[in-house]
């Protein structure tokens, strides 16, 4: 299966409204019992990992943002 392609690339300012969408996106995955290697194949993780890469102090590295939401989700 290849890469998601897509035809519109999104402004910063798109992506950083967003933002709240992308997390909780991957919320969604994790409650869904995701792996991460599930995870960073997903359009949240790649946006999340632009807006690091573009605003790094601003944005966490969605890995570290994974394992956040991860241990926040355990009962």
């Amino acid at each position: 299966m290849g890469q998601a392609t897509f035809t519109t690339a999104l402004t910063i300012g798109e992506l950083e409204a967003s933002y709240p969408l992308y997390c909780k996106a991957m919320r969604i995955l994790i409650r869904e019992g995701k792996t991460i290697e599930q995870i960073q194949r997903s359009v949240c993780w790649n946006r999340l990992l632009i807006l690091h890469r573009s605003l790094p102090r601003q944005y966490r590295d969605p890995q570290h943002l994974f394992f956040m939401l991860k241990r926040d989700s355990k009962p």
